[in-house]
């Protein structure tokens, strides 16, 4: 009773949060990127927010609990390329995607970059981000199903359709502020989650000693990174941090950013927010090691959720499974929102109503954020789908098809339209098609991520090398930002 009375606290919250935001929501402008009017720390912790996902407090410990120490290798590849993305990426994208005409989603920066005049390589774009994205907000609704079936014991359908309906009407209601505002509550309640359950359970065991001595009695290759890998097993999970630099809800954050001069304050808070984050959901994992010898749990994806109904009483078991749901809507939101802009304004307004007024934009993004839903519901329905086999699979995708293109649009002037379409092509088919190599073993075994990044930034060097050079315009726009870049950023 207790821990229903706590989640409909938390969700009244969330509710008025997206109905506050409401009313600052006039456009598709604010709708998509909230005005550009994000300071630091809602930048920062929106970013961590929406990137860490359910996987974060179930998939990641439940991996460590499963494995051992052999999955730091993930977390570290993390924190090293979310710290590339802000070093690299954020402040240039801030000022490139103002400069290239107040580009308001990933697709039409594209189309203004290259200066797609036939609007093919937005809906090339668009298609990528709405397949990947399915796949992706899917893994959150697998986790808010478990979740509501392990707390509340209810079927684990119902507790997807839960999940669901709470994501979409904030969602729908709010936009962009409101996904971000409440991203930075939900980020905090995450980040305390991940701090105050494995010092709990560390408590419980007694000491940190007894507790390793406890985790070595259950098998020796637990405490041992190195132990059941191999050098393209480590590559693999250190690949995942190449997939930061085309995640569209994370680059989002970087260009609703009130300025350039944010993007320092906001880095820093957002690589304390996920180390220490990280570490938290891998301690969790192997304390969950000795907590639960002999005999472990049967589905190890739950152990945070065990962890927290079993050590705390009811009022602080609700808000700490709350930070579960958090995680959960937190990248289900960010993922619709940006599926449903790259339909709305980068398919239905560009091809079909090019003369749609804001309003009708605003109504037709939210039907599609609710067929969105739907989709990603019936994918989700299988309650034993691995959280983390489909946050893999749609990390690498949207990875390998945008990673090379952004970063080598902010800073290679010679890249063309042509270089920019094999780039996502050749990414796209490469996460596609590579799994189904697997089976060879050897080179095969890589995380299809690797490959396709690599294939797909040779594919737009080739590509533009070989066909005509960029316009003087598109030089003269690069240099614009440059310029740009470097005024405001020693202002």
């Amino acid at each position: 009773m207790i821990l229903t009375i706590v989640f409909v606290i938390y969700i009244a919250v969330i509710f008025a949060l997206g109905i506050c935001s409401y009313f600052y929501t006039k456009n598709m402008h604010d709708y998509m990127l909230g005005g550009r009017s994000l300071s630091g720390p809602i930048a920062a912790l929106g970013a961590g927010a929406s990137d860490m996902s359910s996987w974060l407090l179930l998939a990641l410990p439940g991996a460590v609990m499963l494995h051992g120490l052999n999955q730091i290798w993930l977390p570290i590849g993390l924190a090293l390329g979310a710290y590339l993305n802000w070093q690299i990426v954020a402040k240039r994208l801030r000022v490139y995607t103002e400069v290239a005409k107040d580009s308001i989603t990933i697709p039409s920066y594209f189309e203004n970059r290259f200066h797609d005049t036939t609007g093919m390589l937005r809906l090339l774009t668009a298609l990528v981000i709405l397949i990947f994205f399915t796949f992706y907000t899917a893994s959150g609704f697998v986790a808010g199903g478990l979740l509501f079936s392990s707390t509340f014991h209810v079927g684990y359908t119902t507790g997807l359709v839960l999940t669901a309906a709470i994501i979409l009407i904030y969602t729908c209601i709010g936009g962009f502020l409101a996904i971000s505002w409440i991203d930075f509550f939900q980020g905090c309640l995450m980040f305390i989650a991940l701090l105050v359950v494995p010092i709990t359970v560390l408590h419980h065991l007694g000491s940190l000693q007894g507790s390793l001595s406890t985790i070595t009695h259950q098998s020796s290759v637990y405490l041992n990174a190195f132990k059941g890998t191999s050098f393209i097993g480590v590559i693999s999970l250190f690949a995942w941090g190449l997939g930061y630099f085309g995640q569209p809800h994370i680059l989002v954050r970087f260009m609703a950013t009130k300025s350039a001069k944010t993007i320092p304050q906001a880095q820093f808070i957002c690589m304390t927010w996920m180390c220490l984050a990280l570490l938290g959901a891998v301690f969790t994992g192997l304390l969950g090691i000795a907590f639960f010898a002999p005999n472990g749990l049967s589905n190890p994806e739950t152990v945070f959720l065990v962890l927290a109904e079993s050590l705390f009483n009811p009022w602080i078991a609700g808000l700490l499974l709350a930070a579960v749901l958090s995680a959960t809507m937190s990248t289900a939101s960010a993922q619709l929102l940006a599926s449903s802009s790259a339909v709305a304004e980068d398919f239905y307004h560009k091809f079909i109503r090019p003369d749609a007024k804001a309003r009708e934009l605003l109504w037709v993004s939210r039907l599609i954020v609710l067929v969105i839903a739907v989709i990603a519901v019936l994918l989700s329905l299988n309650p034993k789908s691995s959280i983390l086999a489909l946050v893999g699979y749609a990390w690498a995708g949207l990875g390998a098809s945008f990673g090379p293109i952004i970063v080598l649009s902010l800073f290679w002037k010679r890249m063309n339209l042509t270089g920019a379409f094999l780039g996502i092509i050749i990414g796209a088919l490469t996460v596609i098609i590579w799994p189904h190599f697997k089976s060879y073993g050897g080179i095969f075994a890589l995380y299809e991520l690797l490959p396709g990044f690599v294939f797909a930034c040779i594919g737009i060097y080739v590509g533009s090398m070989l066909t005509k050079a960029p316009s003087l315009k598109l030089l003269s726009q690069h240099r614009e930002v440059i310029l740009v870049e470097g005024s405001k950023t020693h202002a």
